[in-house]
């Protein structure tokens, strides 16, 4: 397992409000394959951390504005929850583009809890399976997702999950997904 993402570069889209357990155990799950990650957010700098979305929960460094970042440059895309950061990401253009061009090259994506947010702002749920946090549950199937309670689906090149529950079989299905070569839609 030390080795199954050697060579790999994962983009981790996440703003300020991110949940941190949401960022840090799939981040280091990535990294302890061989993964390189890199934080892409918003703002230079740092990005403030939550637990339950409420408590401050320490920052995390910023590697490379989105507004500059290449989807050419990685070769998957996690977007960790926290109810603020997807609330901001789905806000921000270049984010929101930036998700849309990742989900056209077929590169694997994987999103958690709240993260659907994004996907649904950069209009790529249409048509999916997918599952998510129970409140924006409605959010998808109004954007024309199939939603579903479970706790991890995957849908070609997708892969969501519900809550920091899931994070065992989320990580599981990411290392999976992410070590294919190739696109995966």
């Amino acid at each position: 397992m030390a080795d199954e993402l050697n060579g790999k570069r994962v983009a981790i889209l996440a703003a300020d409000g991110v949940e941190r357990v949401e960022l840090e155990q799939p981040r280091q799950a990535l990294q302890d394959a061989g993964a390189t990650t890199e934080l892409l957010s918003l703002h230079e700098g740092e990005i403030q951390a939550r637990d339950n979305d409420l408590d401050v929960a320490g920052t995390f460094p910023v590697d490379v504005l989105v507004e500059s970042a290449s989807v050419d440059d990685y070769d998957a895309l996690l977007l960790p929850d926290g109810t603020v950061n997807p609330d901001q990401l789905r806000v921000g253009p270049d984010a929101v583009g930036f998700v849309r061009d990742f989900m056209a090259t077929g590169k694997p994506v994987a999103s958690i809890c709240h993260g659907p947010w994004t996907l649904i702002e950069a209009g790529v749920a249409a048509g999916r399976t997918l599952t998510s946090y129970p409140s924006i549950r409605t959010d998808l199937r109004n954007a024309g997702a199939n939603v579903v309670d479970e706790e991890v689906v995957r849908d070609g090149n997708l892969i969501t999950s519900r809550s920091p529950d899931d994070l065992p079989a989320f990580n599981s299905a990411i290392m999976e997904l992410f070590s294919q070569d190739g696109e995966t839609t």
